[in-house]
């Protein structure tokens, strides 16, 4: 019996035998091919795990069994018009990457508490000067928005660093020493909280620009901002004007509207921005393998599939 077909497009056709090792590992008996392998008929493919595939590609594959986003955001996949929406889409949520996550989310908090960023532009200028830092972490109350895998995760090993953390959620969520916020109706009680804002949220309609002068005017004066979400979530210019205003204090931008981040973007040399290349969290592919291994494992075993993408909710 022939083993099924797994077209991997993520990491380019030069990664091709790397994801075959891994999966040869961990799921003999998954054949892996290229996306763009013109010996493979459509016909025979059971499942793709990809990134940003072109538009009408996905539908021209009539046997397609699952659909694995390469990473936690699917944005680039449901994107396509003629995504077939009845073949399950799995969101990549692996422990690894929330982990990863979580620390760099505490890292960036910490980056703002600390200077980070006014530390760096002293040490590029030799200047020694003294200066105190923000506060104590036990002082300063942490926001995260948005508590799906990755939220949760990072809301937890925050609240292990001492700092007091809530959290807002468009439905409840129970995650031990975290006071949640639910619904529309309660975020601006939220904000008005939140000294360091995380953004964390999914991509959809209702999130897109979310991260903009209307929001930041109900972040007490001088909050920190993190946005580890989507590049689609933030107005770079009213980061900006709010950072020159005093509304906010810094910000660490992990992603942008425009990737990779134009030269000629303000964000690069402005002294309250520290910029980051979307690398917040990205799983290795060995575990990203290991984990589409066990979903197609438990997916011919009859088992439901977990972090499936809902087209409804758009999340």
């Amino acid at each position: 019996m022939a083993k099924p077909i797994l077209l991997v497009k993520s990491g380019g056709e030069a990664a091709v035998a790397e994801w075959q090792s891994h999966f040869a590992a961990c799921a003999p008996q998954v054949e892996v091919r290229w996306w763009d392998d013109a010996t493979v008929a459509p016909e025979d493919v059971a499942y793709v795990l990809l990134w940003d595939p072109e538009p009408g590609r996905i539908a021209r594959l009539p046997n397609l069994r699952v659909i694995f986003g390469a990473g936690a955001g699917v944005d680039f996949i449901t994107r396509d018009p003629d995504l077939p929406k009845h073949i399950p889409l799995m969101r990549m949520a692996t422990e690894g990457a929330a982990q990863r996550m979580g620390e760099f989310v505490c890292w960036s908090v910490l980056s703002l508490l600390r200077g980070a960023r006014r530390i760096a532009l002293q040490q590029q200028a030799r200047d020694f000067t003294y200066f105190d830092g923000m506060g104590l972490a036990t002082e300063t109350t942490v926001g995260v928005m948005g508590l799906g895998h990755m939220g949760a995760q990072a809301a937890t090993m925050l609240r292990g660093l001492g700092f007091p953390v809530i959290g807002w959620s468009r439905t409840p969520k129970d995650i031990p020493g975290v006071e949640g916020f639910v619904g529309a109706g309660a975020r601006d009680a939220f904000l008005a909280r939140s000294q360091v804002l995380v953004c964390l949220l999914p991509s959809t309609p209702e999130t897109n620009g979310i991260l903009a002068a209307p929001l930041f005017a109900k972040l007490p004066k001088g909050a920190g901002l993190v946005n580890v979400g989507r590049g689609a979530h933030q107005r770079i210019d009213d980061v900006i004007a709010a950072l020159d205003s005093g509304q906010l204090s810094g910000a660490v931008l992990d992603v942008f509207e425009t990737e990779p981040l134009p030269a000629e973007s303000p964000a690069w040399t402005h002294p309250k921005i520290l910029v980051t290349p979307h690398i917040a969290s990205l799983p290795t592919r060995r575990e990203r393998a290991e984990h589409v291994a066990r979903a197609i494992e438990a997916f011919e075993r009859g088992e439901p599939l977990r972090n499936l993408f809902d087209h409804a909710r758009g999340y």
